[in-house]
């Protein structure tokens, strides 16, 4: 698609009244309640999926690749945000042995798949939180901030300039969101120690990628209860799941030393690319951020008709159960928490109320990533029913516990609250009581405790030996600036070790491969 005929698009994005959208969003809440109390959103036992994002790089030397989009058709991915990216959505199944096992068997034979086509084109897709190799000849902020302005005509001969993205996805809606009159409230930049980009789109959110478990409720009037459970997992989970640690050497300050960027940089920079990129730096809470409880379903509807609307997406007519209210649909899409409620289905009969798990990044193998789905949703199941004590976890500390994993990983200091009910930040006795209770979620959905053991061992070998994805390439880095290379070159190493290591575990091992006993 040309750039003229993008623009064309997004003018008509443009052209849609954010009044009128913002009252068919609420008319539409009022039926998902209607539907939530008639039972249509229950579901007769909890049901997994999963999002999972990748790159694309060059074979040779691990370069960042645009992936063109009949490649991506053909290996039936869908395009994310930037050319580079790609994404698998899995099929729902049932939380039961046989349904996690279709799972991981979907993602390994869809990845196989995408993984020989695109060796042909000298390609491979990369399961990485933020990649730091821009592409051959090119550099990581021209690619990011890239953008070029067109002129459009609406119907009334109205004159519109739509700034568009150049290395960015052709969908209408990402570009909309810098031409919008909400556009200010996007911040289009990266803060981060040592590093600061600004850019005129939402490009640079396209540095990051992530896997993105989904669990059904049962039950969805009790949606609450699971939702407050997620976000006092959230903090503990993506400790153990760090793996951004490095931007692209050229985003840092020149002024910035290795020894400074080691010592001040964090281990999932994942994290405050997505906020920054998408907050408004003028305001206090942004639309990306760690949620408050919820006291009850309706509220969580609520919340996402109310929530500030960024892009009023023209609604097509559909016939799919969920295109009975199309617009608050299309506005859950800018409804950006680390943990959020959806509320959808294609049909009656498979209309669910989900949480939707975001704080993970992408993980070094497929393994690793269905632990985490397995993890997750072993803990909604055991510690609703169980009605674990640490829902009583102040939120204030669960946030908390959220930002400082962010910060230091495994290393952060947590607080959690245990079976017997005591408050600790002993790491130690917080993952024995999270992983024991995440197991006991997997045996009472009729797993075998050795198959509850096997989702769960790549995640116990990280507690064991201290050791992340993040932790790793920071020992990479250490290792090769300690030989003589410069921060450059060190990152380099580390990335193309990395995809190495990848190449040879992705389908068949985990993480726990690459560091040893």
């Amino acid at each position: 698609m040309s750039e003229e005929e993008l623009a064309a698009r997004v003018a008509d994005v443009l052209s849609v009244d954010a009044d009128d959208f913002r009252r068919s969003a609420e008319a539409d809440a009022e039926v998902i309640k209607e539907g939530v109390e008639e039972g249509v959103f229950d579901n007769p036992q909890a049901i997994v999926g999963l999002e999972y994002e990748f790159y694309a790089v060059k074979a040779d030397d691990c370069a960042l690749r645009r992936v063109p989009r009949r490649l991506l058709e053909l290996i039936g991915f869908e395009k994310e945000l930037g050319l580079h990216n790609a994404e698998m959505t899995t099929s729902p199944q049932p939380l039961n042995a046989d349904g996690l096992t279709a799972q991981e068997a979907e993602v390994k034979a869809r990845l196989r798949t995408a993984l020989d086509v695109t060796q042909s084109e000298r390609m491979r897709l990369v399961s990485d939180a933020l990649w730091t190799l821009p592409p051959e000849g090119e550099d990581a902020a021209t690619y990011l901030t890239d953008s070029v302005e067109r002129t459009t005509t609406d119907d009334d001969g109205t004159e519109r300039a739509v700034r568009v993205a150049t290395n960015m996805s052709d969908s209408a809606r990402y570009h909309a969101m810098a031409n919008t009159d909400r556009a200010e409230a996007a911040g289009m930049r990266i803060e981060a120690p040592h590093v600061s980009l600004q850019g005129d789109t939402v490009m640079p959110e396209s540095l990051i990628t992530s896997i993105q478990p989904h669990y059904q409720v049962p039950h969805a009037p009790d949606l609450p209860d699971y939702f407050n459970y997620a976000l006092r997992v959230a903090g503990p989970l993506l400790a153990l799941g760090v793996n951004s640690p490095f931007f692209p050497a050229d985003l840092y300050d020149d002024d910035a030393s290795p020894e400074a960027i080691l010592r001040d940089g964090w281990m999932e920079h994942r994290i405050s690319v997505f906020e920054t990129v998408l907050n408004d730096p003028t305001t206090g809470e942004g639309k990306v951020r760690f949620p408050r409880d919820l006291a009850s379903v309706d509220e969580a509807i609520d919340r996402i008709a109310a929530d500030d609307t960024m892009v009023p997406m023209p609604v097509e007519p559909g016939e799919r159960f969920d295109d009975q209210f199309p617009h608050f649909s299309r506005k859950h899409g800018t409804y950006w928490r680390w943990i959020r409620p959806v509320f959808g289905g294609p049909t009656r009969s498979a209309a669910n109320a989900r949480i939707e798990f975001r704080p993970i990044p992408a993980q070094p193998t497929v393994r690793d990533s269905v632990a985490f789905l397995a993890a997750f949703a072993g803990l909604m199941e055991s510690l609703t029913r169980l009605e674990h004590p640490v829902v009583e976890l102040d939120w204030q500390l669960a946030r908390e516990n959220f930002y400082a994993a962010m910060v230091d990983g495994l290393e952060a200091d947590l607080t959690w609250i245990t079976n017997d009910g005591k408050e600790t930040s002993d790491s130690l006795a917080l993952y024995e009581d999270l992983l024991a209770h995440a197991e006991d979620g997997l045996t009472n959905r009729g797993l075998s405790e050795e198959d509850a053991a096997k989702y769960l061992y790549p995640l116990r070998r990280r507690v064991r030996q201290g050791v992340t994805p993040a932790s790793w390439k920071r020992e990479q880095v250490e290792t090769a600036l300690a030989d003589g290379a410069d921060l450059e070159a060190a990152i380099e190493t580390m990335q193309q070790t990395y995809v190495a290591r990848q190449s040879e575990t992705l389908l068949e091992g985990s993480f726990a491969d690459w560091i040893g006993e």
